[in-house]
């Protein structure tokens, strides 16, 4: 399998982190996923039932950052894995999760957490 969907900069206010005042105050996450699938089916059909619906993934994917607080974006991370993969024709996930504003002392751009998981 060599195809892929991928959606980049899913933005949504979540309540996660370790400190008190990220669970109080909330912050931007940033979310890309890509998808590993066929899509030979979908591109010979022209048939949407043929591949994933990618409006439906970033909504669940949005769902994930702004639902039940965690402490690590580790953990977000593998939420997100999860919902993902229960979609019969994803076959493997790549999730980045971007902390933009993490409670960082020192001049930064982005901390990312990046995990692959594939259908077991």
């Amino acid at each position: 399998m060599t195809d892929e969907i991928a959606i980049t900069g899913i933005r949504a206010t979540g309540f996660h982190g370790v400190y008190e005042h990220e669970r109080r105050d909330g912050q931007e996450f940033v979310a890309d996923v890509v998808l590993g699938l066929s899509l030979r089916a979908a591109a010979s059909t022209d048939d949407v039932t043929d591949t994933v619906h990618y409006g439906e993934v970033a909504e669940d994917v949005a769902a994930v950052l702004t639902g039940e607080p965690v402490n690590l974006i580790e953990t977000l991370a593998q939420r997100i894995a999860d919902i993902v993969l229960t979609r019969p024709l994803v076959e493997r996930v790549t999730v980045t999760i971007h902390k933009p504003r993490a409670p960082i002392v020192v001049p930064f751009d982005d901390v990312t957490v990046t995990i692959t998981r594939s259908r077991a």
